[in-house]
């Protein structure tokens, strides 16, 4: 696989993270929150940081869209990479 897309893939898990992070941190602080829909938006580009930072930071664990949609967009991703590396490469 190529090396930089392995990085730009690892950087939007890192920021994914971060961001959900940032979300929990604002809801504490009665702040302006960052959007559902940008979160799932991210989600997609950035799994593993959302799933990690879901539960890490136990953001999000009660909403139906989260708890089920972050383990479809989990599901959906290997499947792609299994695809890929079966018939593509």
């Amino acid at each position: 696989m190529n090396k930089n897309i392995l990085i730009i893939y690892a950087v939007m898990n890192i920021l994914t993270f971060i961001t959900y992070g940032a979300d929990k941190f604002k809801a504490f602080r009665n702040r302006y929150r960052i959007s559902e829909k940008t979160l799932l938006i991210m989600s997609a580009f950035g799994i593993f940081g959302a799933l990690a930072g879901m539960f890490l930071f136990r953001h999000k664990i009660r909403k139906p869209l989260f708890l089920g949609g972050l383990p479809f967009i989990l599901f959906i991703e290997l499947l792609a990479y299994w695809l890929v590396q079966q018939y593509l490469l």
